[in-house]
């Protein structure tokens, strides 16, 4: 008779434990979704300012084989004036494809801009490379460059942001080449050097090169001619640039 009493309490109890528990439910674990928004660029609000640019180099800043307006330095232009629609952003370029180092110091002598720019950008020495210049031509040749662009942006260097040379080595024109690797290898000697001397001399210097070499695996990134920078390889390019160059014109 005991043995049973024990029985019938022990199933009762179990019953009394079941209950409770369908009741209240152990609540599930929730994880909360981070939502990371893309850095906004905030620049103050002027109006009826000019605000001039200068942009000094090769194809790859005159956007050879892509519309006027596909090229970075108008798409950068745009995104500063998209920044701030009150203010105007006029754009000279010198540049030309083909030109080395060389070729721009004496387009600029003879063109002799002014000294009142308020953003200078400076990307060359592909065709130095290209056309296998000695090495020594660029050492010489990108300082003096470099001393030209901070005295035509008012003599202030904040003022001048200096865009790294891409790598043509990853394009379908590198590839039949039959010279990839000693390309690029020279791309990163030339880049190297450049970077060294802006990070000594407090210039901003801005790399892109990462992006050209995604050529092959995207094909969007090179224009028609299977050489150049396509609108979009310049819009990534104008992404890394604009948050210096607002910083720039802004200071």
């Amino acid at each position: 008779m005991k043995k049973q009493f024990q029985i019938i309490v022990a199933f009762l109890l179990l019953l009394f434990i079941a209950s409770c528990s369908s009741e209240n439910p152990i609540p599930k674990t929730t994880y909360a979704t981070t939502v990371t928004n893309p850095t906004l660029i905030t620049v103050p609000q002027t109006q009826n300012q000019t605000f001039r640019y200068l942009a000094l180099g090769d194809s790859y800043t005159i956007g050879q084989s892509v519309c006027e307006t596909c090229r970075f330095p108008e798409q950068l232009k745009k995104n500063l004036s998209n920044l701030n629609p009150n203010n105007a952003y006029p754009l000279k370029l010198i540049a030309q494809t083909g030109w080395t180092t060389t070729n721009l110091i004496s387009a600029i002598d003879l063109q002799n801009p002014s000294s009142d720019y308020d953003l200078v950008t400076l990307l060359i020495g592909v065709n130095n490379q290209y056309q296998n210049k000695p090495f020594s031509v660029y050492e010489k040749e990108f300082p003096e460059l470099l001393t030209k662009a901070i005295a035509f942006a008012k003599g202030d260097k904040a003022n001048v942001i200096v865009v790294s040379i891409p790598d043509y080595a990853h394009t379908p024109f590198g590839q039949g080449s039959g010279n990839q690797s000693r390309i690029s290898m020279e791309i990163d000697s030339y880049n190297a050097y450049a970077k060294k001397y802006c990070t000594d001399n407090n210039i901003e210097f801005i790399n892109i090169t990462d992006i050209t070499r995604q050529g092959l695996t995207n094909t969007n990134l090179v224009a028609q001619d299977g050489l150049h920078p396509s609108e979009l390889a310049y819009s990534l390019f104008v992404e890394r640039i604009l948050p210096k160059a607002a910083a720039a014109i802004q200071k």
